[in-house]
């Protein structure tokens, strides 16, 4: 009978603990979806609270995006600052394969892109469709990025896919200030793509005439 007894006492020992650990998990993939969640809505002080409390600063929403993803395509400076500060990872890339670095470019802004340089963010990584930083960079015009990008070592020539170039990129979206800056750092103005059209030909196509004419010079 002792025996019995002590055989259920261990048993509820071991229910109790088991819950307990349970719970814990619990609690914790709730504190990572709240702060998913103000991530999401940009609320800094509710994120930074967050994570003091144990959140993990890495946690991701169901595309596969991190705090730091999100806050550095939607171009929040504050929260970006706040993420690194935490130790967020800059080069976690979501499903689509987009990383922060690819996002702060998309958004063109040169504050957060040179953060996460700075952070150790990667240049080289492309996404599901084959773009990578430099190209986000060119086509949205964030001539700074592009400064940044070069004094990090990127190629400005380098062929991307299809044969595109970065000159390619910002010409097709009329960004005459990043062509310039491409054209001062050597990018050469007569390459073409796999389909024969050069950076001219593709500020053409865009309406972009004036733009042509500079890179047509």
């Amino acid at each position: 009978m002792k025996q019995a007894i002590r055989w259920t006492v261990l048993c509820l020992i071991g229910a109790v603990a088991t819950a307990a650990m349970a719970q814990q998990g619990a609690d914790q993939i709730n504190i990572n979806g709240q702060l998913v969640l103000a991530a999401r809505g940009g609320l800094v002080p509710r994120v930074k609270a967050l994570l003091e409390q144990g959140a993990s600063v890495n946690s991701r929403d169901r595309n596969g995006d991190t705090p730091l993803n999100m806050a550095s395509a939607r171009a929040n400076a504050p929260m970006v600052a706040a993420l690194l500060g935490a130790g967020a990872d800059p080069n976690l890339p979501n499903i689509a394969g987009v990383t922060p670095l690819m996002g702060a470019a998309f958004a063109a802004n040169e504050e957060i892109f040179r953060s996460l340089l700075a952070a150790g963010a990667r240049t080289e990584p492309v996404d599901r469709v084959h773009k990578n930083a430099a190209t986000y960079a060119a086509a949205n015009g964030c001539t700074g990025c592009i400064r940044a990008l070069v004094a990090a070592g990127v190629q400005v020539n380098a062929r991307l896919e299809n044969d595109l170039t970065l000159l390619m990129w910002a010409a097709a979206y009329g960004h005459e200030d990043t062509v310039k800056l491409l054209l001062e750092q050597g990018a050469e103005r007569k390459a073409r793509d796999a389909r024969g059209k050069s950076a001219a030909d593709m500020a053409r196509e865009g309406k972009h005439l004036a733009l042509a004419s500079l890179l047509d010079s």
